[in-house]
């Protein structure tokens, strides 16, 4: 029987365990494909995919190498939270898709993607709340879905609809 050194064990252990997080390191250029190849990943309507995101949201350094953009302006100028229904990293994620996808020039291709997936967050998001309140969550989603389809920016959300939106909880 062949014996490993304990520290080699440690190693393969926790690369293991890295690429079971999905975390990636890697010890060269990242090429464009493999760079859209996992920005698509990342960007893809489904819980594992946004989990996936968020996990390399919270270790931005290990995903250094991809030359990711993550600024965001969450929400643009409409409410984060509105009504109290936390929308703000469903925003972020929408923003990491744009700014990623202008800057590689293929936006246009995967916009329509990109907003189908933001919905699907919020979606997801407002499945957390209470049976009360969701429909007030889900009415709000849809508002600020239309809002980036048709103008690309949750900035066109009108404060009309967040008060429609209000009289499902009343």
């Amino acid at each position: 029987m062949t014996r490993v050194h304990p520290l080699r064990a440690l190693l393969a252990t926790v690369a293991s365990v890295t690429a079971l997080l999905g975390v990636t390191t890697p010890a060269y250029a990242v090429t464009p494909a493999e760079k859209l190849q996992v920005l698509a990943s990342f960007t893809q309507n489904s819980a594992d995919s946004y989990n996936s995101w968020n996990a390399a949201r919270q270790n931005q350094a290990a995903w250094a190498a991809y030359g990711f953009d993550w600024e965001t302006n969450y929400c643009t100028a409409s409410p984060d939270k509105p009504l109290g229904f936390d929308f703000t990293i469903a925003c972020q994620r929408h923003d990491f898709g744009y700014g990623n996808y202008e800057a590689v020039g293929a936006f246009s291709a995967n916009k329509s993607r990109l907003d189908d997936a933001f919905y699907g967050d919020l979606k997801r998001k407002c499945a957390t709340y209470s049976a009360a309140v969701r429909p007030a969550c889900n009415s709000l989603a849809w508002t600020y879905y239309e809002a980036v389809v048709v103008f690309g920016s949750t900035a066109a959300v009108d404060p009309a609809d967040i008060e429609s939106a209000r009289a499902l909880i009343d």
